[in-house]
């Protein structure tokens, strides 16, 4: 099998004490916060759960203070709700918390990963591309009294996204990497559609975070080492818990002298270890996100998290019997591939094209 893993305590080394630091102090911070959810997971007396509610409360406000003022110090992580207007932050707050419900179901979960990525992505890029924009004139279905033309401006982003790539981590990075690669379409003036590069990595869920393994299978990835030297490569996953995946796929190309021209990790949740140890470990890497969390536990799952975001997205695979991409491409359903068509006829032929 040609697999290449990179373990945990490949990892430790990039982290700084002065991130260590910080990491122990939002992780003391939040189990204070635990303590709270404990009482209103079990209590009955009214007087203790209001209590507890207000508890998580100030809880969570301390943290997001604490977390807002180191990932300010640090211009590798982009947090949504902390650079953007303090009015947009109530629909990625909302957004986020419907996400994290498990009451939240398959196909509205996908409504909501898919409105996160459109705003991640007006971030990422449209936001970025201001003040230049351009025109588009649309003729609109209205012919009286002669045919009806409409102007519209829009964010001019076709300097940022030309040269990139979009990496697709498997498998819960299939769906958010087809909606950037949309949203860059959409927007680029002559219709443009990334290139797809097909990493299939995954770690060992039997292991903790301490002793995790991260592997990369060459076999059942799909990708052409040339085409990606000093490529803007594009990663969009759901979850950024530990970085590994990423720093994993990175280090293999550097490995390789592939040397890309940036890197950018485009995430819904990110925790603060993994986007400061992403940030260390690549050169020039930048973490968007639309929403931090403060910790992990021990096997590595972000808390307060979401859960598996890659099997709420795509449903579990069998044990014996992993779905390929095809599989997982077919799985979304005509509602889906039809809305992304473009995306799914380029994976298609780097699949197939191989």
């Amino acid at each position: 099998m040609n697999k290449i893993v990179l373990h945990a305590t490949d990892l430790d080394g990039f982290l700084k004490d002065s991130d260590k630091e910080k990491i122990a102090h939002v992780d003391a911070l939040y189990k204070n916060s635990l303590t709270h959810c404990a009482i209103l997971e079990s209590a009955t007396d009214i007087m203790k759960l209001e209590e507890a509610r207000r508890g998580i409360v100030e809880s969570a406000a301390e943290i997001g203070k604490f977390l807002k003022e180191v990932c300010s110090e640090e211009p590798g992580i982009h947090v949504y709700s902390f650079e953007t207007p303090e009015e947009q932050h109530g629909q990625a707050s909302r957004l986020i918390a419907k996400l994290r419900s498990p009451d939240t179901q398959h196909e509205e979960f996908l409504y909501f990963i898919q409105r996160a990525y459109e705003m991640l992505f007006s971030h990422v890029y449209a936001d970025a591309a201001l003040p230049r924009k351009r025109s588009i004139i649309t003729q609109t279905p209205v012919t009286s009294p002669v045919r009806n033309y409409a102007v519209h401006r829009i964010p001019d982003v076709d300097s940022l996204i030309h040269n990139s790539v979009m990496c697709v981590m498997l498998r819960g990075a299939l769906l958010p990497s087809m909606i950037i690669s949309k949203e860059i379409q959409e927007y680029s003036v002559d219709n443009f559609v990334t290139p797809f590069a097909l990493f299939k990595i995954k770690r060992d869920d039997t292991k903790k975070e301490a002793n995790m393994d991260y592997i990369l299978d060459l076999d059942r990835s799909y990708f052409k080492l040339e085409e990606l030297d000093g490529k803007d490569l594009i990663f969009a996953d759901p979850m950024n818990a530990t970085g590994g995946s990423l720093v994993t796929i990175v280090k293999y190309l550097k490995d390789n002298n592939i040397k890309p021209k940036s890197v950018k990790f485009i995430n819904v949740i990110s925790a603060l270890k993994g986007s400061l140890r992403i940030c260390r470990a690549i050169e020039g890497a930048e973490v968007y996100t639309l929403w931090m969390d403060p910790v992990l536990n021990e096997a590595a799952y972000i808390l307060p998290g979401l859960g598996d975001a890659g099997d709420r997205l795509n449903g579990k695979d069998g044990i014996d019997n992993p779905r390929n991409m095809i599989q997982l491409v077919a799985d979304y359903g005509s509602s889906i591939t039809n809305l992304y068509r473009s995306q799914v006829k380029e994976i298609e032929q780097t699949v197939l094209g191989r």
